[in-house]
Formats: C-alpha cells, structure tokens, sequence
C-alpha cells in the first residue's frame, strides 16, 4: 500500500507542500488504504483530512440522510484534492455535486472500497503519458462518430447514437489540475438521450450475484431505458432492487465506458477495477451529473453499473476492438508501446 499510495499522491495528484487532501471513509472502509494515502499526503508536504463518516444505506443521493451533509460540504469546498475511499460513495450526491459545482480548484478521485491488490492493478506498472496517448486517440475516433455498437460472445448486442454536447472523457492517472477524476484507463462516453437500443448481458453487475458462478442478469433496451430483466434468479432479485427505487430514472441509461487499463486483464468481482478491464466496457445508469450531461444532468436517487468483459466495439463501421484485442490500425503503435512499458 505504501508503494501504491506514492504513486497515486506523488506520480498522479502531485500533491505540493501545504496543500489539503480530504480523504473521506466509512465502517466499510479499509484502514490500511485510508492510513497508507494519508501518510504518502504527509511525507509529500500536504495536509491530510481523513474524515469517517456512517456507512450509507446506498450509494448517491440515496444516503444523504446517513451522512452529515452540512459539515462535510463545507470541508470538501475547502480543500485542494479529495479522496472518496467510502464503500458506498458520496458520488453524485449532493454533497459530490456541490463540492464539484462550488470547488473550482478541487481534485477528486473515487476508489471507493476497493482492495489493496486491486490497487495495485489499476494505478501501478505503467506510463501515464501513453496511456493518455491511447485514450485521447480513441475519445477522438467516438466524436467523429455517429453510431457505437458493442457486441460479445455472452449474448451482448447494443447500439446507441453519439451527442457532441454531452461528456466524452477520459481518465489516464493525471489528476494534478481540478478534475472529476475516477481509476485510470478509459474512455467515457454519454450517449445520446433515447437512442440505447438491444440487448445487454453483463459479466459482473452492481448489487447483482454473477460473478464467477452460473447467474444471470441482462436487460433489453429500448430508446434508453431498461424495459426488461431477464435471467435467472438473480434477475428476478434485480428487479425488484430497482423498483425499490421508486424512481424511473434509475431506468436510464448514464454512461459507458470503454475500458483500456492494461493491468486489468480478467475480471476479479470488484467493480472499480473491472469496469476498466482491457478490451471490455461498462454501463452507467441512474444519476448522471450537470457535468456529463449539460445543462440538467438526469437526476435520479442512485446511480449503477456494469461490465462486459471482451467486447467487440465498432464506431460506425469501423471495429477498433475485437473480442477484447484492440485491433485498428490506428491505434497499434500506441497498443504495443502501452503494454511493451507495462510488461
């Protein structure tokens, strides 16, 4: 944790002497990655501020009422770096919107509750620059784009339309200017509202039981919304976590990331640290800020996600990865320097 930690405070927020790094955690927090970040903040020259807070009864705006919203707004609107290490996160809420909305100078990454070795998959053993390189490249081919369409061999076929005027983003570990900074490597997009349509079948799944054993959940989607769960036993149970919610926005889609981090070659059931797996992608719904979708945002009480490990990914007609492999042309030289530097 030690060496993960420099990394993350030296290498990737360039913490400078006087600065102040909140870092938030919960009951379900581990102590050793909060205590191991506030430790690197202090030999860098900066402040630390590890503020535990109640485990909230979900994440967003769900667990508003656990937390104390006030006091803790106040901190982050103060500070120059804020690390979300809770197990159920502060992002998307309003205490993260107003953070964001108010803190102009502020640098925020969401860990959450992920594992020391998870860690170190995701924020070790490579060159930020190329990394960066790769992802600015493909962001680039999306926005020319009119039409993504993701397919796998696990039954995943779905399409939606491009919209200039929402978030293409990526996040390659360079979090030393003001930022909404998640784990690096990949690239993000916000589909256009209403054009999500086909059928999607997730290897891992928030709040859902699939990984590594025999069930199953997907959704069919129609104009950007889930009208159908279908599986097995699990689906039944997804259901009715999201009517639960009593929210028709936690129906729509958010996000999807193409995930490009070339330490995260398989899945291991942790969900920061597989949304980003090489070759796969990753589906947002719920909540989706101002920030990615100007000028509203799609307010809804929560916020999901989920992954689908080797994916095919075409922009228009053109297929950049194949089952996993990046595979166009333009993109071979940067693939071969990334993980050349990684192995």
């Amino acid at each position: 944790m030690a060496m993960v930690s420099k990394v993350i405070i030296n290498e990737m927020f360039q913490v400078q002497p006087g600065e102040t790094i909140a870092i938030t955690a919960d009951s379900g927090s581990d102590r050793e990655t909060v205590d191991g970040l506030a430790k690197a903040a202090a030999e860098a020259g900066g402040i630390p501020l590890v503020m535990w807070i109640p485990k909230g009864r979900g994440d967003a705006q769900i667990g508003m009422a656990d937390w104390p919203s006030e006091a803790l707004t106040a901190a982050l609107c103060e500070v120059e770096v804020w690390i979300e290490m809770t197990s159920t996160v502060l992002l998307y809420s309003d205490i993260w919107e107003k953070a964001m909305a108010n803190n102009k100078k502020l640098r925020y990454l969401v860990i959450g509750g992920s594992s020391v070795a998870s860690m170190k998959r995701v924020f070790t053993g490579y060159d930020i620059k190329v990394l960066g390189n790769l992802l600015h490249r493909i962001m680039d081919m999306a926005k020319k784009s009119n039409v993504v369409r993701i397919t796998s061999s696990n039954g995943t076929d779905v399409s939606y339309e491009i919209n200039l005027d929402y978030a293409f983003d990526i996040d390659d570990g360079d979090y030393s200017k003001p930022i909404f900074g998640t784990a690096p490597g990949y690239v993000n997009i916000v589909p256009k509202l209403g054009s999500m349509n086909g059928r999607i079948v997730f290897d891992v799944l928030m709040n859902a039981d699939i990984f590594d054993n025999d069930n199953q959940v997907g959704f069919v989607m129609k104009d950007g919304i889930i009208k159908e769960v279908f599986g097995n036993k699990e689906a039944k149970k997804f259901q009715e976590f999201l009517a639960s919610f009593d929210d028709p926005n936690m129906y729509k889609i958010s996000h999807n990331m193409i995930g490009l981090n070339p330490g995260v070659r398989k899945l291991c059931g942790e969900i920061v640290e597989d949304e980003r797996i090489w070759g796969g992608v990753d589906f947002g719904f719920g909540h989706t800020s101002p920030i990615d979708m100007p000028p509203h945002g799609q307010v809804a009480k929560s916020h999901f996600d989920g992954v689908v490990a080797k994916a095919s990914i075409y922009l228009d007609d053109q297929l950049i990865v194949e089952e996993g492999n990046v595979c166009h042309p333009d993109l071979k030289e940067l693939v071969e320097e990334l993980l050349g530097q990684y192995a």
